[in-house]
């Protein structure tokens, strides 16, 4: 299998050189230059992607870890990441894949095929691209998706939203659920702390909801004295609720000191309480506690009449009351997101793959 592969998102500069549209980084190459994110490259006159077909490892999670709590609660997923990153987050807690310039991190290697095959028979519902940001190795995702579809498997991207509007119109057509990761709610943070800029973020997050059927949430990882304050906080969620509606969910998740920013100290637990309840207060009817032990704030409520509809302790569910069709058993109101007529069993249980058993 070719690890090297043609991509379509670029145009020639003037001055001889290629920028690739990908993202608003918008690298521009001369020969044998990578751009920021590591894995796409200029070879000849074109961008190439250099890492198509591998991994730097499988394994099976629940899909709550993604986070997604309202797509196919309590189903297993099938995750994997690749090498690179086109942000550089000073508080990155997958720095050792998404900052690797070592293909050797790349450690497994599947076809879209063979990747399908073994969710599939792994009895996952889904397939996961995260540890690092898929839209960097779109191609390889875009095939992995279409393989899975033809076997009954749906797509997940986790990702940060940092993408420019053409390719995200052609990444976003074969995916079934997304985790945005919008890290922040000023300029600043996102210059200083991730070397990128909020406003794409926020307009992938408007073309996710009015453009697309993708069911997508919002992770929030809160940092002291960075991005939790209430004033953020505040207008944040107003945000969230005025551009996309009140049925986004939201993950408030704790943030623990890695990669540079060691100096900073762990999210206490009320912070995190603390957003939530700013969230719910401002509209947002699905609001989640993370990385902290906090059943009331992982489980899942009616905004009607505060039935709990899905009960959680970590990711294992401890609770189901929602109709066949997805409504409170309570009061009927529907609750949004994608449900099965049961909810999966997976638990909490996290088991490492590997595909060379699968390969044909």
């Amino acid at each position: 299998m070719e690890t090297v592969v043609p991509t379509n998102f670029w145009h020639e500069l003037a001055d001889g050189r290629i920028q690739c549209d990908v993202c608003p980084r918008a690298c521009k190459l001369h020969e044998g230059q990578r751009g920021m994110c590591f894995v796409r490259m200029r070879e000849g006159n074109q961008i190439v992607l250099t890492t198509y077909g591998r991994s730097s490892g499988y394994c099976i999670d629940p899909i709550e870890k993604k986070p997604l709590n309202h797509f196919l609660p309590g189903t297993p997923v099938l995750s994997f990441g690749t090498a690179g990153c086109n942000l550089a987050c000073k508080f990155c807690q997958n720095w050792d894949i998404s900052k690797s310039r070592e293909i050797d991190t790349l450690a497994d290697q599947a076809a879209p095929e063979t990747i399908a095959r073994a969710a599939q028979q792994l009895g996952c519902r889904s397939v996961a691209f995260t540890y690092n940001d898929p839209v960097i190795f779109m191609e390889y995702a875009i095939d992995i998706a279409q393989a899975c579809h033809e076997v009954g498997v749906k797509a997940v991207a986790v990702t940060a939203g940092y993408i420019c509007p053409e390719p995200r119109e052609a990444f976003y057509a074969h995916m079934d659920a997304a985790n945005v990761d919008l890290k922040a709610f000023s300029e600043s943070f996102y210059k200083k702390i991730t070397g990128g800029e909020l406003a794409p973020v926020l307009d992938t997050l408007k073309y996710l909801k009015h453009e697309t059927d993708v069911w997508f949430e919002l992770t929030n990882l809160l940092i002291p004295g960075h991005n939790d304050s209430d004033a953020e906080l505040e207008e944040m969620t107003r945000w969230v609720v005025e551009e996309l509606g009140p049925d986004v969910p939201m993950h408030f998740t704790a943030f623990h000191p890695d990669y540079r920013m060691l100096d900073v100290p762990p999210t206490p637990p009320q912070t995190l309480s603390r957003a939530r309840q700013i969230a719910l207060k401002n509209g947002v009817r699905y609001a989640y506690t993370g990385n902290v032990y906090d059943e009331r704030g992982g489980s899942t409520y009616c905004h009607a009449c505060g039935n709990r509809l899905i009960g959680r302790d970590w990711y294992r569910l401890t609770a189901w009351n929602l109709t066949p069709e997805g409504a409170c058993n309570q009061c009927g109101t529907p609750c949004a997101g994608h449900f099965e007529d049961r909810p999966g069993h997976w638990g909490q249980r996290r088991q490492p793959v590997r595909l060379a058993n699968f390969h044909v």
